[in-house]
């Protein structure tokens, strides 16, 4: 079957899922960063993969997490260049306006390990809701150009067209206010939906 979708059912479940997970990484990420982090509660959308970069200009970055225990897949999320800048500045103990210049090594690394410890909390509550026991991989950053489609296409073992798209509008004090987008393949969203749904039995 090429395509799945969604019942409101179960983009009802996505969503409280992605609020409960994202708002404690949320919290972890504040910690990282020394300011408060505020995520509001998301937005889910199944959209055709050309979609995907539809709110990016020129390039992003693309944080790309697989499961290896739990659940089989891999998602997505992307952040604009200023934010992981200001994000990286804030680790380093600056005060968020070093944003200057291109992206480095330093904040692709930067990034991957915000990124690490914010997944790596979203599974903890996935663990919990969906009663299974997730864990990720290390994070794969990657900055690429927003037209690069391919690129993207290639972070996915499918070839599947429609994905759930997750948007969260994400402030970091005064210095970032901006949308976080998680992306995964639906038929992923589909075994989420069930496990959360079949919990305990």
């Amino acid at each position: 079957m090429e395509d799945f979708m969604l019942t409101n059912e179960q983009i009802d479940i996505l969503g409280e899922i992605a609020n409960i997970s994202m708002g404690n990484s949320a919290t972890t990420l504040s910690m990282m960063v020394n300011k408060k982090v505020d995520i509001t509660t998301p937005n889910v959308k199944v959209i055709k993969r050309s979609e995907a970069l539809d709110d990016y200009e020129k390039t992003c970055i693309f944080v790309q997490i697989h499961y290896v225990k739990g659940l089989q897949g891999n998602n997505v999320l992307v952040l604009k260049e200023h934010d992981v800048k200001v994000m990286t500045d804030l680790m380093m103990g600056g005060d968020g306006t070093n944003t200057s210049g291109d992206i480095t090594e330093l904040h692709l690394s930067a990034a991957s390990e915000a990124m690490n410890q914010m997944m790596g909390t979203s599974a903890t509550s996935l663990s919990s809701m969906l009663a299974v026991a997730t864990d990720i991989s290390t994070p794969i950053v990657n900055q690429i150009d927003v037209e690069s489609i391919k690129v993207f296409e290639k972070m996915f073992d499918t070839t599947y067209d429609k994905f759930v798209k997750i948007a969260f509008r994400m402030t970091i004090g005064d210095l970032i206010d901006s949308i976080m987008v998680q992306l995964y393949p639906v038929q992923f969203a589909v075994d989420v939906c069930d496990k959360f749904m079949n919990k305990g039995k």
